[in-house]
């Protein structure tokens, strides 16, 4: 990946980009109405003084014209002094001698020309602003002219004329400020941005890498939590949650193939060997009957094993939510007695029972139930102890109906409780008397009543061992009592 296609480039990129974006439309609009305002205070400031000009020089001219010499030499001291103190250049034409008074010293000799467009104004009697060099100038310079105000006037019009250098000194002194802001701003937007980049690229690598040496089988890997409360943050914490749910998953796996393997080979082995033994004639021919009865056990023993595995993989693709229906648990488990009475009395067990007389509607795929009813019965009569009472009942409780199976026999310790439910999973007080299961059974139980949004328990105390899990009913108890008060 190009090192300008990442993440950081491309919000260092846009975050710049805005900033300079915004710089420059707010410069813009300054510098228009801030140009805008110097050149109408320029223009109002030149037309006062010009129109102060105008009057004193009308006064002037006015007098006797034995005064007159004295008078305009006074006028002239006073548009110099003027011209000092504002920097400002007057120009005052005065008919009666055909020629322009001025106080810019540097043009004398030289004749003003009046633009055609100052000219137009100045005859309609309107003051004229605009830029013109009169003739008489290098470039171009700031005139306001103010008109005579009557056609009889002793003088006039009056020009006041600025330069425009001097006039624009203060927008040019903003502009290198204003540059000077954007720069600065630029430099705190670059240094947040790469802060802020760094700080939301930084897991997402570690990210890339951690999924990197998961690629390579590697489940230990994780990202270091800063304890952040955003997105970032969130994102880390599902990122080292789904990495321990893969971690697990992988350790079930290992567990799940070495089980396996484990279960599969004590089998094998079994007919292998009693098989060869009898090819070589190591086996007596008088014994072989019994051996090939031991391979025909264990063969039956490695079916049930395969077949239980392809019910697990089945029963987890299940989506069993979509499949549920309404059927009578109290029927089911009655169907189940009688499936296992053979067994049962075959161990010398009794059974008591308490299951409703009335149906007890439930919600759920009845044959996988049904299923999980016999595992329990079938593994508590297995684990008995010889001529005791095992207990099946049903009873409703608020919203579910609950099945309970209970046997006598050895007290199973209370760290291994929670084991009872893994896969190929056996105690090794019940291995010997266990020699046909495959350790499934309890795990299948657990998976069905999973898939069904149930839950199961399993308490040992005292050589009671007691199994309990739930079901859905179709209507509440109360209501189902209710019910069945009326039909009575």
């Amino acid at each position: 990946m190009s090192r300008f296609k990442g993440i950081y480039w491309r919000q260092f990129i846009v975050t710049v980009g805005m900033v300079a974006l915004t710089l420059v439309l707010l410069g813009t609009s300054f510098f228009a109405l801030t140009y805008s305002y110097i050149l109408s205070e320029k223009r109002q400031e030149l037309e006062d003084k010009a129109n102060i000009i105008y009057q004193m020089a009308e006064d002037i001219y006015q007098q006797p014209a034995t005064y007159m010499g004295l008078w305009r030499s006074e006028l002239r001291e006073m548009i110099d002094v003027a011209q000092r103190m504002s920097n400002v250049t007057f120009f005052i034409w005065v008919p009666s001698a055909n020629s322009f008074i001025s106080t810019d010293t540097s043009v004398g000799g030289l004749e003003l020309t009046i633009p055609a467009a100052m000219n137009g104004k100045l005859q309609t009697g309107d003051t004229y602003v605009g830029t013109s060099d009169l003739g008489i100038y290098e470039k171009a310079r700031f005139v306001v002219a103010v008109p005579a105000q009557k056609p009889s006037a002793a003088v006039g019009p009056v020009l006041a004329v600025a330069d425009s250098d001097s006039m624009m000194g203060m927008w040019h002194a903003f502009l290198g400020i204003f540059g000077m802001t954007a720069i600065t701003v630029l430099l705190i937007a670059f240094v947040a941005t790469a802060g802020t980049a760094v700080q939301q690229v930084k897991p997402i690598r570690d990210m890339a890498a951690a999924a990197r040496r998961f690629a390579e089988g590697n489940f230990d890997a994780r990202i270091y939590d800063t304890g952040r409360e955003d997105e970032i943050g969130e994102l880390t914490e599902a990122f080292n949650a789904m990495a321990d749910s893969l971690q697990r998953t992988e350790q079930q796996r290992r567990e799940f193939i070495a089980n396996i393997s484990h279960e599969l080979k004590t089998p094998m082995t079994t007919i292998a060997g009693y098989a060869d033994g009898i090819l070589d004639g190591v086996i007596a021919p008088e014994e072989e009957e019994q051996y090939l009865r031991i391979i025909s056990d264990e063969s039956r023993r490695l079916s049930r094993l395969v077949r239980r595995m392809l019910d697990v993989s089945q029963l987890q693709s299940l989506d069993l939510i979509k499949q549920k229906t309404a059927f009578d648990l109290s029927e089911s488990m009655r169907r189940v007695l009688v499936s296992m009475e053979k067994k049962i009395t075959g161990r010398g067990l009794d059974v008591e029972v308490e299951i409703p007389e009335d149906p007890v509607m439930v919600l759920g795929d009845n044959d996988l139930l049904t299923q999980v009813v016999y595992n329990l019965l079938e593994n508590a009569a297995k684990f008995a102890s010889p001529d005791s009472t095992l207990f099946l009942g049903l009873e409703r409780r608020g919203e579910k109906a609950v099945v309970t199976v209970r046997n006598r026999g050895e007290t199973i310790p209370a760290e291994e409780l929670p084991l009872l439910f893994e896969r190929f999973h056996k105690s090794d007080k019940s291995r010997s008397a266990d020699k046909d299961g495959v350790g499934l059974g309890l795990y299948i139980v657990r998976t069905i009543l999973e898939q069904h949004r149930e839950s199961i328990t399993a308490a040992s105390e005292d050589g009671v061992t007691t199994f309990a899990f739930t079901v859905q009913l179709t209507q509440p108890a109360e209501e189902a009592r209710k019910n069945t008060h009326k039909e009575a």
